[in-house]
């Protein structure tokens, strides 16, 4: 509840999808700002992992606004290009100390999917075989970086 009734918040937003957009846009930043602190790291394959995880885990705390991100939604509804650019910069920025400029946006997008649908299925409860998911994680961000052709400590 954000203690406003919809006809006060209808107000402030010219429809609905403007109001989704609103909100989608404050959780690309929210985002954005809890993947930041990977930048400060130096060394390029443990700032990934660092990012992988502060993605994981805010996902964790905001699954419904996690969600919000992935949905598909009218293109009014979606969060704005401004603000998709704003939460990818960071990752941008790492994957270009990774591999160059040339290939950042594809190490990116792998890194995205891959993190993306690792906690989809987490958030669903779909790892049912057992075995600690924590390490699955590490170990495929491992690779991921191991396969970008990244040296740098292994954990």
């Amino acid at each position: 509840m954000v203690g406003v009734r919809a006809p006060s918040l209808y107000k402030r937003f010219a429809n609905r999808q403007a109001l989704i957009r609103a909100v989608a846009d404050d959780v690309a930043s929210d985002l954005a700002a809890a993947v930041a602190p990977a930048l400060q790291v130096d060394d390029p394959a443990e700032a990934v992992r660092l990012l992988a995880n502060r993605y994981r885990a805010f996902a964790h705390r905001s699954p419904g606004a996690y969600q919000l991100l992935f949905t598909s939604l009218l293109p009014e509804a979606n969060p704005s290009t401004e603000a998709n650019a704003a939460a990818a910069a960071g990752l941008l920025t790492l994957t270009e100390r990774l591999v160059g400029r040339e290939r950042a946006l594809e190490a990116g997008r792998l890194l995205t999917a891959f993190a993306h649908g690792f906690v989809t299925m987490e958030l669903a409860g779909a790892f049912r075989l057992g075995g600690d998911v924590d390490e699955a994680y590490r170990f495929a961000i491992d690779s991921i970086i191991e396969g970008l052709g990244v040296s740098g400590s292994r954990r």
